[in-house]
This record gives structure tokens, C-alpha cells and sequence, in this order.
């Protein structure tokens, strides 16, 4: 730091005068700057620069532990103490999240779809359990609301929509995309459970049948609380702190809808999720299938819609 002042006020102040102010030998001074730099400093010069390649290129969210994982995944042998501080020393941290109000509106009427989940957010495979929900983002032109769909086994967005109101066709839009993606990929949703809140969007008749005809299984949580749908709203919080808050402000929808669509495409491809030892959800999925031929020989034998 002693050198560093100097060399910012030198040509004004001159180094002899400055020195005899700090009380330090101008030779001193001229042997620290002449003296090669060690291989440690240039060792974390290098590193540095890698650390904020990749917190740049995932949004800036990353903290040191995913960003060590990363680092370890393309190659580059550091340990996390020295991620943690490169990190602290070139002022980067990962994105920290914060809980807003709730978007359901519970629906009028009895409901008598069971919980079929209870609070217990696991799978053994992919498109056994789905859970929806619905959180809102502000933009300069008013509030604009998202719906998404995510597949507990691999933490993947299979469907998601963007709209200015409160509507059922925002939640059975983001479902028809879950469905038309994973038919798409030949896989099979009999059987499927699909979870959700209380929320009117849900309980509709139009999104009930939609499910019936999927041959997937309605299931509601029982008492209405965020614990019953809590892996659905852990993702709204990450996509609320990662992308809405991290990225904003939004001028409208559409500006949003842009984001949006490369947020999902980054999260289900190469955002690494602890949830899943620190891989991509996608790459959970492909995983899954080159261990399990039976389910990979069963989608293979449905015809690929196109």
C-alpha cells in the first residue's frame, strides 16, 4: 500500500520528500519496485481472473463454494479457502435471497384433491413429482406475474409464462409447456404427480381436466402454508434474487420475457444446484437415463413429436 501511494503522488510530491514523511529509505522503496513479483501473486493473478470469468458468466450469483465447484469442473485445481479469498480481495459474492409477499389467491369452494406430497419434496427419477407455482416481478410498466413448473427429481424449469394478470391460461401455459417438452423427449407422464398450492389458478376446472387428460395425478397441499409447496417456492425465490432483483429494473414485459427465457435456458443447463451434488439439472437427467436403460428404452420408444 506504501508503494502504491507513492507511485500515485511521485510526480507531484517527488519520492525523497514523500519517503522522508513515511519515514521509510527511498532505496527501500526502489527494491520493492524493482523486485520480480512473486509466484504466489502471479499465481493469483491468474486465478482471479478465471474467478471472475465464471462469476460473470452465471449471472454474477455465484458464491465461493459454487464457484470452486466450477472451477473444478472445467479443469482448474484450486482450493475453496483460496477461492474464498481471491473472492473477498476482488470484492465478489454470491447473490443472497430474500422472502416477498405470497401470489395465491386461494379458490372459492371445496377442494378435495388430496396432498399427495406432505411436505416431502423427493423422487427417485425424473417427471415422477412436478410442483407449480406463481410469483410476480415489477416493472416499470406495472406488475407482470410468472408461472412456472419444475421437476423435483432434477430441480429442471420444464414450463414456465410471463403474463400481466392473475389468469388461469398463465398457469395452465406454463403446464402445456412442462408437457409438450417432455413428450417432445419421449417420456412418459402416467402417473405423474403434480403439486401445487390453494391458489384459484390451480383449482380451476380448465387445469384440473388438463392434468386428467396428461394422466397425471392432482395433488394440493392441506393446510395452505408455504411448507406445503416449498421446493416450488424455493425456486421463486432464487429466480426472484438471481434474475428480477439481480438484473433489473424491467421496463415492461417483454424486456422481462427476454431475460426470462435466457435465465431457464442458463439455470437448467449450467447453473450448478447443491440440491443435486453440484451439477446442471439437465446433466442430473442425462445421468439418470444412461443408469437406468429400462426408463431410456422407454422413452426411446415413443414416437418424437415434433
Amino acid at each position: 500500500m506504501i508503494v502504491e501511494f507513492i507511485d500515485a503522488h511521485r510526480e507531484e510530491h517527488g519520492v525523497e520528500p514523500i519517503c522522508e514523511q513515511l519515514q521509510i529509505a527511498p532505496s527501500t522503496y526502489y527494491a520493492h519496485r524493482t523486485r520480480r513479483p512473486s509466484a504466489r501473486s502471479v499465481t493469483d493473478a491468474g486465478t482471479t481472473a478465471v474467478i471472475e470469468r465464471v462469476h460473470a458468466e452465471n449471472f454474477g450469483v455465484y458464491g465461493a463454494r459454487k464457484i470452486h465447484a466450477q472451477l473444478r469442473r472445467q479443469g482448474h485445481p484450486v482450493a475453496r479457502c483460496t477461492v474464498e479469498r481471491l473472492m473477498r480481495a476482488a470484492g465478489l459474492q454470491g447473490i443472497t435471497r430474500a422472502k416477498g409477499p405470497r401470489t395465491t389467491v386461494p379458490g372459492t369452494g371445496p377442494d378435495t384433491r388430496p396432498d399427495l406430497v406432505e411436505r416431502a419434496f423427493t423422487a427417485t427419477g425424473p417427471d415422477q413429482l412436478w410442483v407449480a407455482d406463481i410469483t410476480y416481478c415489477r416493472t416499470f410498466a406495472g406488475w407482470v406475474y410468472a408461472a412456472f413448473v419444475t421437476d423435483v427429481y432434477s430441480r429442471r424449469v420444464v414450463g414456465w409464462q410471463l403474463s400481466k394478470s392473475l389468469r388461469t391460461d398463465l398457469a395452465l401455459d406454463a403446464l402445456e409447456m412442462g408437457l409438450w417438452t417432455r413428450r417432445r423427449a419421449g417420456r412418459d407422464l402416467d402417473g405423474l404427480v403434480h403439486h401445487s398450492d390453494k391458489g384459484v389458478q390451480y383449482v380451476a376446472v380448465r387445469y384440473t381436466q388438463r392434468l386428467a387428460e396428461a394422466g397425471a395425478v392432482a395433488s394440493v397441499g392441506s393446510t395452505g402454508d408455504s411448507y406445503d409447496n416449498a421446493l416450488a417456492e424455493a425456486f421463486n425465490s432464487l429466480f426472484k434474487a438471481e434474475l428480477v432483483r439481480n438484473k433489473g429494473p424491467w421496463k415492461s414485459i417483454d424486456d422481462l420475457e427476454i431475460a426470462v427465457a435466457e435465465y431457464i435456458d442458463w439455470f437448467n443447463h449450467r447453473r450448478l444446484h447443491g440440491e443435486i451434488g453440484l451439477v446442471p439439472p439437465a446433466e442430473h437427467e442425462d445421468d439418470f437415463y444412461r443408469h437406468n436403460t429400462a426408463a431410456t428404452t422407454v422413452a426411446a420408444s415413443v414416437p418424437n413429436l415434433h
